[in-house]
Order: C-alpha cells, then structure tokens, then sequence
C-alpha cells in the first residue's frame, strides 16, 4: 500500500552549513552563470532594500492566494539558518507578512524570506534589517484559514525550489541551486571570479579592451568568414 505524505513535511534535507557559508561570498550572478545560467526567480521577487543579502536552504510553502496560515505553520518548524521560499501564487491583492513575523523570522534565526507575493510595513522590515524579497508590497492583510503544504517541492517566479535546495541573493535577484549540484559549483564560482577580476583589471589598467574570445565566436556564429577578423 503506498504512503501518502502530509502535506506539512517536518523533516527534510538541506543543503550542507558549510556549502551555504562558501557560497554566501559568490554573488548570485556568479552562482547562476556557473550553474548553467539557469535556476533564477523572476525580477518581480526583489529585495526591500538592495543591501539585503540571503544565503542559506530553501523551506518551500505554498498557500492559496492572499492566505499565510501555512507561513506560520512553516515559521514554527524553521530551523535557524533556513530561508522561508513562498509560493503565494504572484498575489498582489493582500501582504502574506509584515513586521510581525518577519521579527518572529529574526529572532528565530532564519536567514531570509523569499516571497512570490507581497509584503506590508516595508520601512519598518528594512529597520528591522532582515532579508526579505518579495513583488511588491499591500496594506492590506491576509486570512489565516485555508490550508496549504511546507516541504513539497512548488514552483516561484518561473523556477522550480525543492525542499533544501541552495538559495543564493543580492541586489540582482535570487538563484535557487539544486542540493546536490550545489556543491560541485564552489570550484567554478572561485574560478569565474578569478577570470572576471582579471578581466576587470586589464580594462582599468589599459590592456585590451576587445575580449579575446570574440573574435572565435562570431566565427563559430558564421557573423565571420574563417580566417577573418573585426
């Protein structure tokens, strides 16, 4: 007979403190380009304040449109650390949190909020100086009623977010990093840095403006003949 699982999962699978904690000094453009340049929100989900930074695993929700009983229900089982992503459906009509929670989100540890809906108290959340991304932001309030999952896999801003997946942000947006995979990008990341920062140089230090690999691959484009140049 096979198990139907609740839909509020208690325990999941995150991905490893120590992952989080070297993928927190890559920026999310890094992170998404070596990840296959895949895995990003949409830009509707943008920080309250540009300095707002989230680096940490996701512990999914998804709640009909303009209700955050399941956001309280995820609240009581987050662990510190954990990033609260809500699928609420790209609702502009009613805030799923304010200042209320997000300081329950604070003090409980958590490490961000990621929200496919909006949010109210905006002056006060950036005050209160805890991560939140969301659409947009409505005074008014949600219903607290009808029930929805923690812990299943939900899609937000176009993206697929599994329980436990790598969630990475800045003041570009957010990616979302499989569990598994997330690892395995660490060595890229360093490297792709290393090469942007050289780059960077030359162009601050007057060395060649053109990138090198242009030239090749407008060739392989057929924008250029074999042997030809710009």
């Amino acid at each position: 007979m096979s198990t139907i699982k609740p839909d509020l999962i208690r325990d999941i699978e995150r991905v490893d403190a120590d992952v989080v904690a070297q993928a927190s000094e890559f920026a999310a453009s890094i992170l998404a380009d070596v990840a296959g340049r895949r895995g990003t929100l949409c830009s509707r989900i943008a920080p309250l304040a540009p300095s707002m930074r989230i680096a940490g695993p996701a512990l999914t929700v998804e709640v009909r449109p303009g209700d955050n009983l399941m956001i309280h229900a995820a609240m009581a089982i987050a662990k510190p650390g954990d990033v609260l992503v809500i699928d609420g459906k790209g609702d502009e009509t009613s805030a799923l949190m304010g200042e209320i929670m997000v300081s329950q989100c604070k003090a409980s540890g958590l490490a961000g909020i990621v929200i496919y809906g909006s949010v109210r108290d905006i002056e006060a959340i950036r005050e209160i100086g805890f991560p939140v991304y969301a659409i947009g932001a409505n005074p008014n309030g949600p219903t607290k009623n009808i029930p929805g999952r923690v812990n299943w896999p939900i899609s937000v801003g176009g993206t697929s977010v599994q329980p436990g997946d790598l969630i990475v942000a800045d003041a570009d947006g957010v990616v979302v990093v499989e569990r598994e995979k997330a690892p395995t990008l660490l060595a890229a990341a360093a490297k792709k840095v290393q090469d942007e920062t050289r780059r960077l140089t030359e162009i601050r230090t007057g060395g060649p403006l053109r990138p090198g690999w242009l030239d090749g691959a407008l060739r392989k484009a057929g924008v250029l003949q074999e042997g030809e140049s710009l």
